[in-house]
């Protein structure tokens, strides 16, 4: 059992969905769980769909722009009377359906923004069956089970691992299974989203869950870079990585592979590969259980930051119980913390600047400290740094915040 996962660009346009297939057919001798985003830049315009509803905004306008990407690229892969033009009118009818329910932001969220996936898979696997590559589609909401947090579902393994194992092996046997990424279902029978860019994480749990030889992440990459070719040129694709390597640049904000993919591989020994949709014979990047002695840096540069300090009003010391007040705030808003530095009377935190988070951060903690806060930094982490490196960044900088370890240099940067 193999299990693929492919994302936003590989799908998004009719030429980018010929090419996959031609990859997925490639395989059709094996047994494939196929896990696929949205097409294209589907999830922003659902985004802007919900923004333009909470603003009191006419959001038809969002929706008809989306029905009109996905229903051109199905008319350059099917016949007009293909009985895919329905399907995905009934999935854009069902959209307009969820918009007027009396939902709070983050369930609204998950409902409107999931459809993105189960469009894009509807289409390829018609696509796929029309190719005579024989393709059945699964509802990944019915094996992928959550807590009751929106945006951020939490899994439930034992129920997952039980769902998935009792028939996947046995379909995937017949027909190569189509699937959504970045979707589960809550207790309460509601769609969930796992955290953005997810879908990697829903090949690891379905790859998990059957025990399968491998996952493999087909990207518009080479493999893993030890930095972003856009900015640095002459950027390093890797051979292969160790577990505890991918997973900590993962951490650092490297944007290749979701953060939660590498703990269920790792666990089970399953190899992670990544390579390109555009050049699918070349081996890219294998990640697993590995030693490599000398690793080049890796540079890992997160735009958006925000910096957050806050500073003891009566002028006493930062001492347990006020770090324990933040970090409280912080896990109820579910904001997570890049980095974080203390100082006698004064502790401050570096996070992705989240304009409703942040400002339920400054009404929870404001009557106990004074804030300040700087908004649009750059964090730069370089993992195995050289000297060079470091005084390439921390020259004509404006640093505001710095840490050097045995490994790792990082700093914030000001525009």
């Amino acid at each position: 059992m193999k299990v693929f996962k492919f994302g936003g660009a590989s799908v998004k346009n009719a030429d980018a969905i010929r090419n996959m297939c031609d990859i997925i057919s490639s395989y059709s001798n094996e047994k494939l769980v196929v896990v696929i985003s949205a097409m294209g830049k589907t999830t922003n315009a659902l985004e802007a769909v919900i923004a333009a509803k909470l603003n009191n905004r006419n959001f038809e306008e969002e929706i008809e722009l989306i029905y009109h990407y996905h229903h051109n690229i199905c008319s350059e892969l099917f016949d007009t009377n293909d009985l895919i033009f329905t399907e995905i009118s009934e999935i854009f009818n069902d959209l307009r359906h969820e918009l007027v329910q009396n939902y709070e932001y983050n369930q609204l969220y998950d409902q409107i923004v999931s459809k993105g996936e189960i469009i894009s898979t509807r289409i390829i696997a018609a696509y796929l069956n029309k190719k005579d590559c024989n393709a059945e589609w699964l509802d990944a909401r019915e094996y992928v089970r959550t807590d009751n947090s929106f945006r951020e579902g939490r899994i439930d393994w034992r129920l997952t691992e039980e769902l998935i194992r009792h028939d996947i092996a046995q379909k995937a046997a017949e027909n190569i299974l189509i699937t959504q990424g970045f979707i589960g279902r809550s207790e309460n029978n509601f769609t969930t989203t796992l955290g953005r860019e997810g879908s990697d994480f829903t090949a690891a749990i379905f790859a998990y869950c059957l025990d399968a030889e491998s996952v493999t992440v087909w990207k518009d990459v080479p493999g893993i870079l030890n930095a972003d070719p856009k900015i640095i040129p002459d950027a390093v694709l890797f051979s292969e990585l160790p577990y505890k390597e991918a997973a900590e640049m993962t951490y650092y904000g490297a944007s290749v592979i979701h953060p939660k993919t590498i703990k269920p591989l790792a666990n089970k020994g399953i190899p992670l590969y990544v390579r390109s949709f555009d050049h699918p014979d070349e081996p890219g990047t294998i990640i697993h259980d590995c030693k490599i002695k000398a690793l080049p840096p890796t540079i890992i540069i997160k735009n958006e930051q925000c910096l957050v300090s806050f500073k003891v009003i009566d002028y006493t010391f930062i001492n347990e119980e006020n770090l324990s007040m933040i970090f409280k705030s912080l896990s109820e808003i579910d904001m997570k913390i890049n980095i974080m530095q203390n100082s006698a009377i004064s502790f401050s935190i570096v996070v992705d600047y989240e304009f409703n988070k942040l400002e339920k951060l400054l009404e929870s903690l404001k009557t106990h400290f004074d804030i300040r806060y700087n908004t649009g930094l750059k964090l730069i982490t370089v993992k195995n740094y050289a000297q060079e490196i470091l005084n390439k960044y921390r020259n004509d900088q404006r640093i505001l915040l710095e840490q050097i370890s045995r490994n790792n240099y990082r700093a914030l940067i000001a525009p």
